[in-house]
């Protein structure tokens, strides 16, 4: 083993606090790895934007990573992995990333009603990457999407179960309840913390698939693979960095990570420079 590579952090970028939802999964799966999370919440939500705009916003987060040392890349951002990650892997080609893709495969191998709702930003729907993934995998099933507008600005403020949060949530499996979902897809990383909200609403005959395990596993599985797995043992440093206000996110750290930590505040100069405050 490559020590010291394999005592590195493993980088993981989101547009704002979404994110969190992976790397949750990424400490119950592997507590020892150190991690260094950006959470692009100036920017936040990236969904609607422009994507050579994101395409830049995540070439120059991975830049600022990978100079901290980041052994691995995770773009824990729906919109930045439907814009970027083919950009990425391509701009950076000795690099190792995951990105996220939106479960259609499972939910399509077992949907019972042959119906299924998808939960995601514009940036993803409008990606080829959700495009092919229905293609080849939901061939016979109906596939119902809504973008859920306000959503992820309720998640930002930590709002996960209040009156705005659930009208937005009500109004967009309202529908997809009426033809028969069985099944909901959550395509944004962010949509995870509002779990129990859905499944109040859609009832405990519909199930909603969380992504985080599966990216967790898949980390899991090039790290061992590249052999750049630290040793188990012991809990690995979480160094948190935001382009707002750090004293916010530290403040949501417990409720949505179930760790503490301390934030250090970036500043954009522009698209493509990031600096430390």
């Amino acid at each position: 083993m490559n020590r010291i590579i394999a005592n590195n952090p493993i980088g993981v970028f989101d547009s704002g606090v979404g994110g969190l939802s992976i790397l949750r999964a990424m400490r119950a799966q592997m507590p020892e790895e150190a991690v260094i999370y950006f959470g692009d919440q100036g920017h936040v939500p990236y969904g609607p934007r422009p994507m050579e705009q994101i395409q830049n916003f995540s070439e120059t987060i991975t830049r600022f990573l990978l100079a901290r040392g980041a052994k691995l890349i995770v773009v824990a951002c729906n919109a930045a992995s439907a814009a970027a990650l083919k950009f990425l892997r391509a701009k950076f080609p000795d690099v190792s990333f995951v990105g996220m893709e939106p479960a259609v495969k499972p939910a399509a191998e077992h949907t019972h009603s042959g119906v299924v709702g998808v939960l995601a930003t514009p940036a993803t729907f409008q990606g080829a990457l959700y495009a092919s993934v229905v293609e080849r995998f939901a061939s016979g099933v109906q596939v119902l999407q809504d973008t859920c507008p306000g959503l992820v600005a309720q998640i930002e403020k930590c709002d996960l179960n209040g009156p705005r949060t659930r009208e937005i949530l009500e109004r967009a499996l309202t529908p997809m309840l009426e033809k028969g979902i069985d099944t909901v897809v959550l395509g944004c990383t962010h949509y995870p913390f509002v779990i129990p909200l859905i499944q109040q609403i859609a009832g405990e005959n519909v199930r909603v698939i969380d992504p985080a395990p599966s990216v967790a596993r898949q980390v899991q599985r090039l790290l061992e693979a590249w052999d750049m797995k630290r040793p188990a043992g012991g809990h690995g440093e979480i160094q948190f960095f935001t382009s707002d206000d750090a004293r916010t996110m530290e403040s949501m750290l417990p409720i949505l990570l179930g760790e503490s930590g301390v934030a250090t505040r970036v500043c954009w100069k522009n698209d493509l420079n990031v600096e430390i405050e």
